[in-house]
């Protein structure tokens, strides 16, 4: 029984621990990352598809859902001008089958 808890305890989070469900700040000390988003796929660290429901948010793989509220999200991101400056760089792609990680060892950083 012990171990049926500790299995469902694990599942949770990996549904509900890991989404991504993204809030944008305007001030970067707000933020848990900042992130740049560059206009080349080879520079990003990941490839992110906006989704248009929070549902299809799930996972850490590059499906984000932009909150209107920040406490609504899990991630609170903060978008830099300028490369250097950010934690993680993304590029936005047109499908969601696109997205992913290109940097995998940044990957730690979407999980909070």
């Amino acid at each position: 029984m012990k171990n049926f808890y500790l299995l469902s305890f694990f599942l949770c989070c990996s549904v509900y621990g890991f989404s991504q469900k993204v809030f944008t700040t305007d001030r970067d000390y707000k933020a848990d990352i900042k992130v740049f988003a560059t206009d080349r796929d080879y520079k990003a660290d990941l490839l992110v598809y906006k989704v248009s429901a929070d549902y299809k948010a799930n996972g850490n793989e590059g499906l984000w859902f932009f909150t209107e509220r920040d406490y609504q999200a899990e991630t609170k991101v903060f978008f830099t001008d300028r490369d250097y400056q950010a934690d993680l760089i993304i590029f936005f792609v047109d499908a969601d089958y696109k997205a992913g990680w290109r940097n995998k060892s940044k990957i730690h950083l979407l999980y909070h």
